[in-house]
């Protein structure tokens, strides 16, 4: 199994100071249904850091949020290959949030074709 193609926990934002960082001075691009928000940060484990959320206001089960989540990282962890090695030659390091934004439940490979689009908005962003 290629390193490419993991998602270990150095890779996973967990600081409260850094979400916070985020979510005001972040900027975002979105293809329905995720919304990505990322800001540039300073150097850590690893050149982008990201964590997941999908709203309990929409989702009031908590089977019906994990199960999301847990295809929201299993989707972002098989596409991230590009715009890491984007990150790392330009030597940026990045937080970011994945947020699921429909109301229902979505079919994976909608949310496979929808990190792809929203992976490229960003690529091309960051530049």
């Amino acid at each position: 199994m290629s390193a490419t193609f993991s998602f270990p926990s150095r890779e996973h934002l967990k600081s409260r100071k850094k979400i916070q960082y985020l979510f005001s001075n972040g900027q975002s691009c979105a293809a329905y249904p995720i919304v990505l928000v990322w800001s540039v940060t300073d150097e850590s484990d690893a050149h982008i850091q990201m964590a997941v959320s999908v709203s309990k206001k929409k989702f009031k089960k908590a089977v019906d949020r994990n199960r999301l989540k847990r295809q929201l990282r299993e989707v972002w962890r098989l596409n991230k290959a590009s715009i890491i090695t984007q990150a790392k030659q330009q030597n940026q390091y990045y937080a970011c949030m994945l947020i699921y934004t429909a109301k229902e439940h979505l079919p994976y490979d909608r949310l496979n074709k929808s990190m792809i689009k929203v992976i490229k908005k960003w690529s091309s962003a960051i530049g």
